[in-house]
């Protein structure tokens, strides 16, 4: 079992987790069978991550870049650069919905929370939107409202869409409010 690049045994941790996680319960999968799922050593896997919160963390980075990604086509919109980008990370993650709901529907929301910031300030960055305190906080209850939707939306994301939409609109006015606007 070889790995070559760090990210290289994250990326494949995380694929090989997201496998196990659409199979069985969370609480059922270990690092030693992450690490036999990827093809990797559990010692080359635990020197990279050694929880599954940590590999939790690289696939959350993972789907951040799609939103990041968006930054290159931009709108002059500030509401269509945000929904673009938050759009563009509920749809990287679409092709793991399976996984990612088992894995939310077994651990504690509380657990997911420490990957929000990151996720914000991303989505922020994206749409060129300066990531101060109070936006960072007002993206991240926008985050977890979407991802909510997102887990019960199936088909052509219709309602993620919609309250991607209304979450953005009310962000922007509440901020508005107390001079943290954009």
């Amino acid at each position: 079992m070889s790995a070559g690049h760090p990210d290289d045994v994250l990326d494949r941790a995380g694929a090989a987790l997201l496998v196990l996680a659409a199979e069985r319960p969370w609480r059922h999968i270990t690092l030693r069978d992450i690490a036999q799922g990827a093809g990797i050593t559990l010692a080359q896997l635990y020197a990279r991550a050694d929880s599954k919160a940590e590999l939790l963390a690289h696939l959350s980075a993972r789907y951040d870049i799609a939103a990041l990604a968006t930054a290159e086509t931009p709108s002059e919109d500030v509401h269509d650069r945000l929904f673009d980008a938050v759009m563009a990370r509920a749809e990287a993650m679409e092709p793991d919905r399976q996984a990612l709901t088992a894995i939310a529907r077994e651990i504690p929301a509380a657990a997911l929370l420490p990957h929000y910031p990151a996720t914000a300030r991303a989505m922020l960055e994206a749409a060129g939107v300066e990531a101060t305190l109070p936006r960072r906080a007002a993206m991240m209850a926008v985050w977890a409202r979407v991802a909510q939707v997102w887990r019960d939306d199936e088909g052509a994301l219709n309602r993620t869409m919609a309250e991607i939409d209304r979450l953005l609109k009310q962000m922007r006015d509440r901020l508005s409010r107390i001079g943290a606007g954009f």
